[in-house]
């Protein structure tokens, strides 16, 4: 109704994280792949959420599965936005060692995104991971610069990076 167009960016790390297989003795790519392909399940399951409340989405993944879900490529997503269409990106940006977070902010940068929102259990950016740290504050506000140089670890430094450097 508020005309906005709207892309998701689905993270995989309730079912599995690459860096956490890798710490396991598995191979980090190995891992990584995982990491992407459980992605794919949560973006099936989100599109499934939302095609109950007859919201029209469509799932693109940057590793080719056709029968599952549609490739990524970004004109077709762009066009899938232009008819209203919640466009749900998974698969990461396809190659291990590249986070979510990365992957989001180069689809943002992509889809000419006026603003990227990082959906966590935790409630803003703060001094410390207030879940370990009870004396950790909240910032009203933050800078990019902030999150590289006091290594909030919001997002990793590449998506920091990418979003800076192309004013998202």
């Amino acid at each position: 109704e508020a005309g906005a167009e709207i892309c998701l960016v689905i993270g995989g790390g309730n079912i599995f994280r690459g860096v956490a297989g890798a710490a396991k003795g598995m191979e980090r790519a190995q891992a990584d792949s995982m990491g992407m392909l459980a992605t794919v399940m949560n973006a099936l399951a989100m599109q499934s959420v939302l095609e109950n409340m007859d919201v029209p989405t469509r799932v693109l993944s940057a590793i080719h599965m056709e029968a599952i879900c549609e490739p990524y490529i970004r004109r077709r997503a762009q066009r899938h936005m232009e008819k209203g269409r919640i466009v749900i990106f998974a698969a990461g940006i396809g190659n291990p060692f590249f986070t979510t977070d990365t992957g989001a902010a180069l689809r943002a940068i992509e889809m000419n995104c006026d603003a990227l929102l990082k959906g966590t259990q935790v409630d803003g950016v703060y001094t410390a991971d207030p879940k370990l740290d009870a004396s950790a504050t909240r910032y009203d506000d933050v800078s990019y610069q902030e999150l590289l140089v006091k290594d909030l670890r919001v997002m990793d430094s590449s998506a920091v990076s990418l979003m800076r450097d192309n004013n998202i």
